[in-house]
């Protein structure tokens, strides 16, 4: 079994104050959270409508006003979180981000405004992360419970019981594209918002089967959406605490009896989201009458809270990443002693080079750890290029807990830890992580190479000093002479890292 990575002392690194941003289709939230006796209270909450997802243009590209908005909200919430330490921020952006091309440039913008890094979450993680929030916000007991979060861009929906999920999925349908879609000139008429919610249906046919075998007994919505239709419905008096059928169906007819956005006057919907109000409703009917939703309760929870707790969960070192890469060792079949041999050396040399090398930090440890426990993940597929079968597994799998940055770099490093040095595969990733990347696949491929002929014995003494992009390998006197192999393959290693403009000396 893989040798556990040790770690300091939880209480030694727990922040007083954490915070969490949402880089939404729609609107972007900022919620800042004091932590006492290991759990959350919240102290600051913030939100603008952006409308980042109407932002894109047919070429999905942010247009020059979107990202004006965008980087104007985001320094305002840098402004408030400009105090806390690094670590203790998480921003993730959702579908808006997960669509738009080119959009490295406008990434290291925000990042530069809000004063933060920003990762772009895959759907599946948007679910699990709103599941989290929610089951942390209501008491559900033992029952299964629904959970839907109709966004901007993209509907998640949830089964779970308590904290654990059974089924997630994230639909390519939100409020943002459905009103654009269906209802772009603000008119809203009877033909129109059929149309709106028999597209809404065509998504959800692929899972309607599955999700009604499955069951639950408590349905719950947490987007803002979904607490603006709450609101509308209880102060028309067609539903009290909760959201039914026939109140949706009441909505609709008061929608289409107005006939427009611009007359919509609805106690409980905002001026800001009357423009995309028409595609949430259609889209909640959709969801309602596909899988037989008979009542909705309403969560004020759900992904700012859940990503929250997933922050404490990693301060406490219940990262959920660490059990997808253990859910991958077990599904692949992984050799999981010879992994354990790499990951230790690979976390030794990490030891030795992190401070010279500007590597500090659990992050850069845990995915150097992690990249080395699932470095031959590829041979399920082919020994033959085996490290680029498993880049593309690694890429594009659904690794929960991990964003789309921290997957591309464990997939660049798996891809780099032997043969040519793929410099292209690094230039590919952020700006501001290829330098560190470069450096962590070299400590990987160093492992790995000492490693390579899957002896149940570490070499001992091996010590590693670096200097900018030179590095000096010194072993035990005697030792290269008995290992002649490993000497050759130094010397084909000084090649390949030579080419990358790296210096490789050892004896």
């Amino acid at each position: 079994m893989p040798a556990p990575t040790v770690m300091p002392d939880a209480a030694a690194t727990l922040p007083d104050t954490i915070a969490a941003v949402d880089l939404g289709s729609n609107s972007f939230h900022m919620i800042v959270a004091r932590v006492r006796h290991g759990d959350i209270q919240i102290i600051d909450r913030l939100r603008e409508m952006v409308r980042l997802g109407a932002g894109l243009d047919e070429n999905k590209r942010l247009t020059p006003e979107a990202r004006r908005r965008a980087l104007a909200c985001l320094r305002r919430f840098g402004q408030r979180l400009r105090t806390l330490p690094p670590g203790s921020v998480r921003a993730v952006g959702t579908n808006a981000l997960r669509q738009a091309r080119e959009a490295g440039d406008f990434l290291a913008a925000a990042e530069a405004a809000l004063g933060h890094p920003i990762e772009v979450i895959a759907g599946h993680e948007e679910a699990r992360l709103i599941y989290l929030g929610v089951a942390h916000g209501l008491a559900t007991g033992d029952d299964k419970t629904l959970v839907v979060d109709i966004g901007g861009g993209s509907t998640e929906l949830i089964i779970g019981r308590r904290f654990d999920i059974s089924r997630r999925e994230s639909l390519y349908m939100g409020c943002v594209g459905m009103s654009q879609r269906h209802f772009k000139d603000g008119r809203i008429d009877a033909e129109a918002m059929e149309a709106a919610e028999m597209t809404a249906a065509l998504e959800l046919r692929p899972i309607r089967r599955a999700y009604r075998k499955i069951g639950w007994q408590t349905a719950i919505g947490s987007s803002g959406t979904i607490r603006a239709i709450g609101d509308v419905v209880a102060n028309a008096g067609w539903s009290r605490g909760s959201i039914t059928l026939p109140a949706l169906e009441s909505l609709r007819q008061t929608l289409i009896g107005a006939g427009h956005i611009d007359r919509l006057e609805l106690a409980g919907l905002s001026p800001e989201r009357r423009p995309v109000f028409p595609g949430g409703v259609a889209v909640l009917l959709a969801v309602f009458k596909t899988l037989h939703v008979k009542e909705m309760q309403v969560s004020d929870q759900a992904l700012r809270e859940g990503l929250l707790y997933d922050m404490l969960g990693r301060i406490r070192h219940e990262d959920v990443r660490e059990r997808s890469i253990r859910s991958l060792c077990q599904r692949f079949h992984l050799d999981l002693e010879h992994a354990a041999r790499v990951e230790t050396t690979a976390h030794r040399l990490f030891g030795q080079a992190a401070g010279e090398w500007g590597l500090a930090g659990h992050d850069q440890s845990d995915i150097l750890g992690w990249a080395a426990r699932i470095h031959e993940l590829g041979l399920a597929v082919s020994h033959s290029q085996y490290h680029k079968h498993g880049a593309y597994l690694i890429e594009n799998a659904d690794l929960s807990g991990f964003s789309r940055q921290e997957q591309a770099l464990l997939a660049a490093l798996v891809r780099g830890h032997r043969r040519k040095f793929p410099i292209e595969v690094f230039e590919a990733l952020p700006a501001t992580a290829r330098q560190s990347a470069k450096r962590l696949c070299i400590l990987l491929r160093l492992a790995v190479l000492l490693h390579r002929g899957r002896s149940t014995t570490i070499c001992p003494g091996a010590t590693l000093s670096v200097n900018n992009s030179n590095l000096k390998l010194a072993f035990p006197g005697g030792w290269l002479e008995q290992h002649p192999l490993t000497r050759l393959e130094l010397r084909q290693e000084q090649g390949l890292l030579e080419a990358a403009g790296f210096g490789l000396a050892f004896g």
